[in-house]
């Protein structure tokens, strides 16, 4: 992977400090921008990367080959548009951010003529964050998209490929900044808001005591970042209501054949939930 390349990864989160984990550990040579000591020193200290800084940064910005933003979607806006020029041309850029729309193309519009933002999401989080959990994510299980517009070109979304395959993602889909969107909001989002719902929904501080695996397996990612959550949602929040709306309609029908007595209708629901989660669990 480019060993003659020096990567920069800004923000030394769960999946920035595991990017440059696996990139140093394949020999890349790995340098890091953070806001936090503690975070900086840890990602030195474990060899995650060479050189790394919390405030006058521009040298290790000017020296990079290839740029990953593992940040927030704010956080990102506004680092490119402070220093972005930094960035010499022929850098390629790519992010790990869980939403596309409102900032891919702001991305590409703000960085240098010559610098290419390759857009991508590893589907990869966990309910932990920070860096001191990065060797817990495990990428080869995950999926890897990669969402291109027209301004990037055939050689820039091969080295995203490279990229993921390197980092060790198996299953690699393009699909456009809206259809990552809308795909997200149902396969992520949804799933966080009905694990949060259900920690939501009842007070009993006993629940640990008396729960069994399909509980504690529903609410796993309940424990939740709040804050790039929040974000997230807010970010997609017309695909995440639609979905929501869907579920509750879903929800609505369970309720209404229990209303009804209606066990054929309910024997109906669990076999079509079986046959595709069967589908789902081949794939």
């Amino acid at each position: 992977m480019e060993a003659n390349k020096t990567y920069l990864i800004v923000g030394l989160g769960l999946l920035g400090g595991k990017y440059a984990q696996v990139l140093s550990q394949k020999g890349c040579r790995v340098n890091g921008i953070t806001h936090s000591q503690a975070t900086l020193d840890y990602a030195l200290t474990h060899d995650y990367i060479r050189e790394g800084a919390i405030r006058d940064f521009e040298p290790l910005v000017q020296q990079a080959d290839r740029i990953i933003f593992g940040l927030y979607p704010t956080v990102l806006l506004d680092w490119v548009r402070q220093y972005g020029h930094l960035i010499r041309p022929g850098t390629l850029v790519t992010d790990v951010s869980g939403v596309k729309r409102g900032v891919v193309e702001p991305v590409q519009q703000m960085l240098p003529e010559g610098v290419e933002f390759i857009a991508s999401h590893p589907m990869a989080g966990r309910e932990t964050s920070g860096i001191t959990h990065s060797a817990e994510v495990d990428f080869a299980p995950a999926n890897f998209i990669i969402t291109p517009t027209d301004r990037n070109t055939e050689q820039g979304i091969a080295w995203c490929r490279e990229l993921a395959e390197t980092l060790g993602f198996a299953r690699i889909s393009i699909l456009s900044p809206a259809e990552h969107d809308h795909m997200i909001g149902y396969v992520s989002q949804l799933c966080h808001a009905i694990a949060v719902s259900l920690m939501c929904a009842s007070d009993n501080t006993d629940l640990a005591k008396y729960t069994g695996d399909s509980f504690r397996d529903l609410t796993r990612i309940a424990r939740i970042n709040d804050k790039m959550w929040a974000e997230l949602f807010l970010w997609n929040k017309d695909n995440l209501i639609s979905e929501i709306d869907m579920f509750s309609n879903a929800l609505q029908a369970v309720r209404t054949k229990l209303v009804e007595d209606d066990r054929a209708g309910l024997e109906e629901m669990f076999r079509l939930s079986t046959e595709r989660r069967k589908a789902f669990d081949q794939k």
